[in-house]
């Protein structure tokens, strides 16, 4: 981007009383929030315009969030505003406390007149179109009781005729996004020419969304005598840049940072088997009791799959993607905030923006790509002081990735075991019973009728048959039964977590511990030997792949002449061979099954079972050349040992 100087400002702005201007230091000021101290003024809304202290009332607000208090301080020093902050913290509302003097003054001008066409004071860039028309429903509700005072917003999807007619009627703030606001100012339909208060939200998320282009082309026109606001949820490089370039001696408000803000939020962690991500869905809804809650995924197919899934099973879930047309995205919306749809199911871009409050989890079915999205994905709960979770489903391949994720995140996460169907069915039962007992020890009153009935019941009954009888009955209807899951123990904690879960490694034990596994173990047989290029790494490879298993369940590896033996753990063998039974297009042609004779079938095939072969158990392998012939039909080994 090119740097442009900015002349100093000679512009006073009306507020509720003179402000001497403070001398500016280099460089942007940081402001750490107020304090939570005992406020001295009479109204906690002392320093806010009073054309909007109806609204901030109306609304239900006593007080402002620290980020609002801390961004009013430019109003007195007429400076712009980097407000570095995650989702939640109020910075909407503290984006248009600090317009807010400047529009008011503007409008309540005598020359001004509402019914000349003109452009308007305050612009918004917004990344997508559910954060613009967020914004843009927030904004209109702090304003609604000033004068002339309107907010349009314009995105892509809409009419773009529609927006032109409402750009003529002379709103005083536009919200939109970078490619659809680019379009009506080279139409000429939007005059930025009196803009004075310019503000890029979610910056870092435009630029990942690839708008710089967008970006300058925009900011080339505006006025240079203005005041830029930017609001970040991380300041990368590249943000860093783009606010020393077009912002002057901003007041830097650090809302809550990366990793700061979760303390309203509960991090949970779960290792699961991947055939088992919608099963462990299914029992964290289930124990949700029918809350809000935000699941993440990476695609847009996989969005229409689970939200397919969840409704067989008896929830009301939507998908939300990037290919939804406008209409039916702003339907999707509407029925998760009313709550006629519990569960949403979003990709990553579809959700930059979205606020919709009292969502009590957010699943991550999907690992994030870094902890920045990890950020972003987690704040969608435990907003406005309310209390949330952030639940990762992690699969094994995936658990020394998403350890270092959650590190770099800053989280302390609690990983622990997928609710299996037994515990689900007793928190379920729990939670029943409690529902009673307080409906039980409430208030009521009963009419004469409902007494005379319930007399008639007990009579001639065993009164704890009847009471149980009516507890059966009064259980709630569930969406479907606890599903059935397999659950990997959560990986150890240590000096080693900076590297993930060791098991998982593929030096899981020295070698002076290899074969020391104490688990009881069953032996199965692969028809791939020595003649064929086996060696015990891609026999390991192999078997972890075709069972769904991983290497702390794997005993000693033999390898044979023709075919060679693995052991494993005696807890998982059924549901082992199941698996490894399927048909793998991969390798056709090798088989894995349970081996009652492996020692008898070695030594059938040359091999005495004591150690000349390969072991995983820290033998030495035979030091003579097997032969590398092919038995007749082999098709050869796709595991061939580099030199």
């Amino acid at each position: 981007m090119t740097n442009k100087t900015k002349e100093p400002r000679q512009t006073s702005v009306p507020t509720q009383e003179s402000y001497t201007t403070a001398p500016r230091a280099a460089g942007p000021h940081i402001v750490q929030p107020h304090a939570e101290e005992p406020i001295a003024e009479a109204s906690p809304f002392d320093r806010v315009p009073a054309e909007l202290h109806a609204a901030l009332k109306k609304r239900g607000f006593d007080s402002l969030t620290s980020v609002q208090e801390s961004a009013l301080d430019t109003i007195r020093d007429h400076r712009d505003l980097r407000i570095s902050s995650q989702t939640g913290s109020g910075k909407t509302v503290a984006l248009g406390l600090v317009m807010a003097p400047e529009i008011v003054a503007f409008t309540n001008a005598e020359r001004f007149n509402p019914r000349d066409t003109q452009g308007p004071n305050a612009v918004i860039i917004a990344p997508t179109r559910e954060l613009a028309a967020q914004v843009q429903s927030e904004l209109h509700w702090l304003f609604a009781g000033v004068r002339a005072i309107k907010v349009e917003c314009v995105t892509g999807g809409t009419s773009v005729g529609h927006e032109r007619r409402r750009l003529s009627r002379s709103p005083r703030i536009v919200v939109g996004t970078p490619g659809r606001l680019l379009d009506h100012i080279k139409s000429n339909s939007l005059d930025c020419s009196g803009v004075t208060q310019l503000v890029l939200d979610e910056a870092d998320q435009m630029l990942d969304m690839g708008f710089r282009d967008e970006l300058e082309a925009i900011l080339a026109v505006m006025p240079g005598e203005r005041r830029t606001h930017l609001v970040s949820a991380t300041f990368p490089a590249q943000v860093q840049k783009l606010a020393e370039t077009y912002q002057d001696n901003p007041l830097h408000v650090e809302g809550t940072r990366l990793g700061d803000a979760n303390a309203d939020i509960e991090h949970v962690a779960h290792l699961i088997h991947p055939r088992d991500r919608v099963s462990a869905l299914i029992n964290i809804l289930l124990l949700a009791d029918a809350q809000r809650t935000l699941v993440f995924v990476r695609t847009r197919a996989e969005a229409a799959q689970v939200a397919n899934s969840l409704e067989e099973a008896g929830f009301t879930a939507a998908p939300l993607s990037g290919d939804l047309a406008q209409p039916q995205r702003t339907r999707t919306l509407n029925a998760f905030r009313n709550g006629a749809v519990k569960t949403l199911i979003a990709t990553d871009v579809a959700s930059r923006g979205l606020d919709v409050p009292d969502v009590a989890a957010v699943v991550h079915m999907s690992l994030p790509m870094n902890a920045l999205v990890y950020t972003h994905r987690s704040g969608r709960t435990g907003r406005a002081g309310n209390k949330g979770r952030s639940i990762l489903l992690a699969p094994i391949a995936g658990a020394r990735r998403a350890r270092r994720l959650l590190a770099e995140a800053g989280i302390e996460s609690e990983w622990r075991e997928i609710p299996s169907a037994n515990a689900v069915r007793k928190q379920l039962k729990k939670r029943a019973r409690r529902h009673l007992n307080k409906a039980l020890t409430a208030e009521q009153s009963f009419d004469e009728g409902e007494l005379e009935y319930a007399q008639r019941l007990l009579e001639g009954q065993d009164a704890a048959k009847v009471v149980a009888a009516l507890v059966k009955r009064c259980q709630p209807d569930r969406h479907c039964e606890p599903q059935i899951v397999s659950s990997p123990p959560p990986p150890r904690s240590g000096r080693d977590d900076r590297r993930g879960p060791r098991r998982y490694e593929s030096d899981d034990r020295r070698p002076n511990d290899r074969g020391r596994n104490t688990q009881p173990m069953t032996r199965f047989q692969i028809n791939w030997g020595l003649h064929d290029g086996a060696n015990p790494g891609p026999i390991l490879a192999l078997v972890c792949r075709r069972g769904n298993i991983d290497r702390s369940v794997i005993g000693a590896i033999d390898v044979g002449a023709t075919s060679s033996t693995i052991e494993i753990a005696t807890s998982i063998a059924t549901r082992f061979e199941s698996d490894a039974r399927r048909p793998d297009p991969r390798n056709p042609n090798l088989r894995i099954t349970r081996d009652g004779s492996a020692l008898r079938l070695l030594k059938a095939n040359g091999h005495s079972g004591n150690g000349s072969g390969y072991k995983t158990n820290g033998s030495k392998p035979n030091r003579s050349k097997p032969n590398r012939s092919k038995p007749n039909g082999s098709k050869g080994n796709r595991f061939k040992k580099r030199r």
